[in-house]
């Protein structure tokens, strides 16, 4: 998108992007209704669904017990049925609660069906530090959840991702986790009109460069673009790769820039050990192994659950500082 398509149009934030595609969805298809905690009335712990009880009715935007293995499995029965449920989990800590749901069921069924049935499930989960939730709601598992076949796992990070990933999440045939991170709610860029179905498998070139890839994803995007923004200023020039897919990953852009670029600094905020950024790199060692001039850098979260207070948790994440000093090292380890 140039500079001046994003200019002529109009600004949302990421809240405002998903509650336009859900409403959108409700409008479109009887089919399709929301169940979570405290999503009606009170419009989502985030204030996503604020105001589509008032529009669709109970029926069509559902509060459900605090019961995350309950109502994801009632989701799951749904879609069964031949319904297009949308199931919002507060925070990704909450979705251990469902593990069983989600992985020993709604990713299997097809599978274990010989492929008669679908499970077309949307799940809505909450992850990320950064607000101050401390331990219990704010961790990053989006790589437990990549782990497991059966499942489509998408990231978006911007806006108009937001607005319109959620659409050919809805069209799939099985499962899809939506991993919203919560700093990026009020965050706001502009949203374009629908060209067309997004292929939700593919990442997405946020920023062009020559001399190094930066991997991102979630919230760690908008940092790794204003990173890049800062090692510029030092004369070096970073490609910054934005995910959106965690499972499965577009191995095809991400090899294709860090063959063009020779190095590659991957960026998780969830732990290193067995993290989401292990697989990309090791994906990246297989895959442009001869085309490397360094090895390749991975930066996680540190290995301990993210504190409360707020110069601990953001000790405990990666900053666009550290990013930064990552970056120059990699390409100019002289500096």
């Amino acid at each position: 998108m140039s500079a001046t398509d994003a200019g002529n149009m109009p600004a949302m934030t990421y809240r405002e992007a998903m509650r336009e595609a859900l409403r959108e969805a409700l409008a479109a298809d009887d089919r399709v209704f929301i169940m979570g905690e405290d999503v009606a009335d009170y419009g989502g712990p985030y204030a996503v669904t604020k105001g589509l009880h008032e529009e669709f009715g109970r029926d069509r935007v559902r509060n459900t017990p605090l019961s995350e293995a309950g109502f994801v499995g009632a989701g799951i029965g749904a879609a069964l049925g031949g319904l297009r449920p949308i199931v919002e989990i507060m925070t990704v800590n909450f979705s251990l609660l469902a593990l069983d749901q989600l992985v020993n069921t709604a990713a299997t069924l097809h599978h274990m069906s010989g492929g008669q049935f679908n499970v077309p499930l949307v799940v809505r989960i909450t992850t990320g530090a950064g607000r101050q939730l401390a331990a219990q709601h704010s961790h990053s598992l989006e790589g437990w959840f990549a782990h497991v076949p059966g499942l489509k796992v998408i990231a978006p990070a911007t806006p108009e991702d937001a607005r319109w990933m959620l659409p050919t999440a809805l069209a799939d045939p099985n499962p899809v986790i939506i991993f919203e991170h919560s700093v990026l709610y009020n965050e706001s860029g502009p949203v374009g009109p629908a060209t067309g179905p997004i292929d939700i498998t593919k990442a997405a070139i946020r920023r062009a460069g020559t001399e190094l890839t930066i991997v991102a994803s979630a919230g760690m995007v908008p940092k790794a673009l204003a990173a890049a923004e800062q090692v510029a200023k030092a004369g070096v020039s970073a490609e910054v790769i934005d995910l959106r897919s965690l499972r499965p990953l577009d191995v095809s852009t991400l090899t294709q820039s860090v063959q063009r670029t020779n190095r590659a600094l991957v960026l998780d905020e969830g732990w290193r050990t067995g993290g989401l950024n292990a697989e990309v790199a090791a994906t990246l060692a297989e895959s442009c192994f001869w085309s490397l001039d360094a090895p390749i850098v991975r930066l996680a979260g540190s290995e301990v659950p993210i504190p409360y207070a707020k110069h601990l948790e953001d000790a405990a994440i990666p900053q666009v500082d550290d990013i930064v000093a990552a970056a120059i090292n990699l390409v100019r380890p002289e500096q």
